[in-house]
């Protein structure tokens, strides 16, 4: 990670260094808070945000789901990225909101605990690696299922699920592979350690639905309104392990993976990226860099962008 010059963190800017906590914090002992991962790009019309606004109303739905009431609304959130951005000078950077129950009390029930704020930017370039983008990644099926949705509320950006994909992700690396496919208690296909997973075959494309217990991804979302809206047919319905090894097309969506190409699975080569997911992942990166108008409402831009 790169350091910036700032942080938004409680209302106000501070120095990267003197972003600290308590380390009686209760999200660091219970990993009680809510989190979003969100792009900012460098467009032709200057900073734009990739659906900065979804982004922000899914951390106020995680939020909601673990009893943690934000001191913040919506909007004083957008504009505090803003702020931030103007801070940092980043024409793209990577966003990372945060709020979690700070210091008071340290049960595991948060009584009386403050609700803590923050937004960091730093640059981050693709997070399965340039090449991984062209050439597709080695992927391993993990021996960690994916918590189930009775267990914790899957549809939260949560802080503490994600001790569940962390151990998928270090399993998969230390086997030698880029990243980890995690399936459910009923050998399902769930979802990787931070991205969702698509399938192609026989020229239909196919995503998990919601009842596998993954995150209502809002990159997943722009991935199905996009194929549609280029004539692809998109099915979200249970998928098997064997789907991802029989497929004519692998891929992984997320906000840091953006569309990364798969090319093997479990040993089992999938192929080179083809024409399907190609032609999604130009379309999703022309849409994120302003290159393109077709979906550009999704696109946020700076306020000063927007006088100029």
């Amino acid at each position: 990670m790169r350091e910036t010059n700032k942080i938004w963190m409680n209302g106000e800017l501070v120095d990267w260094a003197d972003a600290t906590v308590h380390v009686g914090t209760h999200g660091l002992h219970y990993g009680s808070g809510v989190f979003e991962g969100i792009r900012a790009y460098e467009t032709d019309r200057g900073t734009a945000v990739f659906r900065l606004t979804d982004h922000l109303r899914r951390l106020e739905r995680s939020a909601e789901l673990l009893y943690i009431d934000l001191p913040y609304t919506v909007d004083e959130l957008k504009a505090a990225t803003w702020e931030l951005l103007a801070a940092n000078e980043l024409p793209s950077c990577y966003l990372r909101p945060i709020a979690f129950y700070g210091y008071g009390e340290l049960g595991v029930a948060a009584r009386n605990n403050p609700v803590d704020v923050a937004i960091m930017a730093w640059p981050w370039g693709a997070y399965l690696g340039e090449e991984g983008m062209r050439n597709g990644i080695r992927v391993k099926v993990s021996s960690w299922q994916r918590v189930g949705p009775n267990v914790i509320p899957h549809v939260a950006k949560a802080t503490g699920v994600y001790i569940n994909s962390m151990l998928a992700v270090a399993e998969a690396n230390r086997a030698g592979y880029d990243e980890a496919i995690l399936l459910t208690q009923d050998g399902y296909v769930a979802d990787g350690s931070g991205e969702s997973i698509f399938v192609v075959k026989d020229g239909v494309v196919y995503t998990p639905d919601l009842s596998a217990s993954i995150l209502v991804g809002i990159t997943r979302d722009t991935v199905i309104q996009i194929a549609e809206d280029l004539g692809h047919r998109v099915v979200e319905k249970p998928l098997i392990r064997t789907d991802l090894y029989l497929a004519d097309e692998v891929f992984m969506v997320g906000t840091a993976a953006e569309v990364t190409p798969i090319r093997e699975v479990d040993d089992h080569v999938v192929g080179p990226p083809g024409p399907v997911t190609l032609e999604i992942q130009s379309a999703y990166l022309d849409t994120v860099h302003g290159r393109s108008e077709r979906w550009a409402h999704w696109l946020e831009y700076a306020p000063a962008a927007k006088q100029a």
